[in-house]
C-alpha cells in the first residue's frame, strides 16, 4: 500500500527534528563514557599508587639498624667501643625486652637495663679467640639516638679479631648491626645480618 505524501513529509520532517535532537545527546552520552572510564583509570592509578608508598613506607619503617664503633685510641692505648640505637627502636625494644612500663627517656633503671641487655650481647675476641674483658663506661641520651659506651685496655701486638653483636637481634629478624673499626689503618667493616654471628678482621 502506498504511504500518502503528506505522512511521508511529515516523516521525514520528524527523523529530521529527531535527528537533530539525538545526536547532541548522543555525542554527551559518548563525552561522559569517556569521562567515566578515564575517572576510573586515575582512581586505579592513585590507588596502586598509594599502595606502594604505603608498602614502602611499612618496610622503611621496619628496617630496625644501630651502629658501633670500635675505635684504637693510640693516646689511651685503649679500645673505646661506642654503640649508637635509634631512639625509636630502642624505646620499643626496652618494652619488649622488660615489660610494657620501662621508659628508656625518663627512667634512668631503665638506661642501665639496655645497656647492661647490649653488653651481654656484644663481645671482641682476639686473634686466638680469647674475650676481651670489656667494661660498661656508660650511657648517653642525645636527640633521637641512645648510646651505650664501653672499653677495654687494647692488648699488644694485635694481629685481628672476632667480634660478636647480637644486640636486638634476638627480639627483630630484620635487625642489622654494622660495625666500623677505626684507628687500625683504613676503616673495616663488618655487618651483622640474617644468622650471623661472629665476623673477622685483621690487622697488616
Amino acid at each position: 500500500m502506498k504511504m500518502p505524501r503528506l505522512v511521508q513529509s511529515i516523516s521525514a520532517t520528524q527523523a529530521t527534528f529527531l535527528s537533530s535532537v539525538f545526536a547532541p545527546m548522543s555525542k554527551q552520552i559518548a563525552a561522559l563514557k569517556l569521562f567515566g572510564t578515564l575517572l576510573i583509570s586515575s582512581f586505579f592509578l592513585v590507588s596502586v599508587s598509594m599502595s606502594v608508598l604505603t608498602s614502602t613506607g611499612v618496610h622503611a619503617h621496619q628496617q630496625k639498624m644501630a651502629i658501633t664503633t670500635v675505635y684504637f685510641n693510640a693516646r689511651t692505648n685503649n679500645i673505646e667501643v661506642m654503640h649508637r640505637f635509634d631512639l625509636h627502636d630502642a624505646e620499643h625494644a626496652v618494652k619488649e625486652i622488660f615489660d610494657g612500663n620501662a621508659d628508656i627517656i625518663q627512667s634512668e633503671k631503665t638506661q642501665s637495663d639496655f645497656a647492661n641487655y647490649v653488653t651481654q650481647r656484644f663481645a671482641i675476641y682476639s686473634a686466638d679467640k680469647t674475650e676481651l674483658a670489656l667494661t660498661l663506661v656508660g650511657t648517653e641520651l642525645e636527640g633521637k639516638h641512645f648510646w651505650v659506651y664501653q672499653e677495654t685496655p687494647a692488648p699488644e701486638n694485635l694481629s685481628g679479631m672476632y667480634i660478636q653483636h647480637n644486640a636486638l637481634r634476638d627480639i627483630w629478624h630484620t635487625q642489622t648491626n654494622t660495625i666500623n673499626i677505626e684507628g687500625m689503618g683504613d676503616i673495616k667493616t663488618l655487618t651483622f645480618t640474617d644468622n650471623t654471628e661472629l665476623l673477622s678482621v685483621s690487622f697488616k
